[in-house]
């Protein structure tokens, strides 16, 4: 096991199949007594056309007002979704107190967000799940998880999901 989980970085991306990998962070914080933090990552839609977005926004308030307004939806939505989990998928003894949870909103490439997020938090661990792919190249394990893994300081718990 690992020595002294006090925070626990649960990355998704909210696509259906997600709770085996939540699952297991869930167990993780029940064994150690610990926190996690549910991280969803907002792709960006690519580099130039971010730019293009971000100057729109920082010229109109009212684009930047519905911006943070979605992204705010989107925290909302993701809080919900994990308070549900809980209420429905888990056992009374596996209950996460409400101070053991808290969820984040990102935007940026995946990966990158994740090991910022990671060391944000000091997590002890980071957990998430790996959908595979059919090219030769990520058979094994997806692109995101595989370059955390690559670039992470930390231990990566990696759960394999279902399509």
């Amino acid at each position: 096991m690992l020595p002294g989980v006090k925070r626990i970085l649960y990355a998704s991306d909210l696509r259906e199949g997600s709770r085996p990998a939540f699952r297991a962070a869930v167990s993780l914080c029940g064994h150690y007594e610990s926190h996690i933090t549910y991280l969803h990552v907002i792709e960006s839609a690519g580099t130039q056309a971010e730019k293009i977005v971000r100057e729109m926004m920082a010229r109109d308030a009212s684009l930047r007002a519905m911006h943070d307004s979605c992204v705010q939806e989107v925290h909302d939505g993701i809080f919900q979704r994990v308070q549900a989990f809980c209420d429905t998928e888990l056992d009374d003894d596996e209950r996460l107190k409400p101070e053991q949870l808290d969820a984040r909103v990102t935007e940026g490439e995946p990966w990158r967000e994740i090991l910022k997020a990671a060391d944000d938090i000091h997590a002890s661990v980071i957990v998430m799940g790996t959908r595979h792919d059919h090219s030769l190249g990520k058979v094994l394990i997806g692109s995101t998880a595989g370059k955390v893994i690559e670039h992470s300081q930390r231990p990566v718990l990696v759960v394999p999901l279902k399509h």
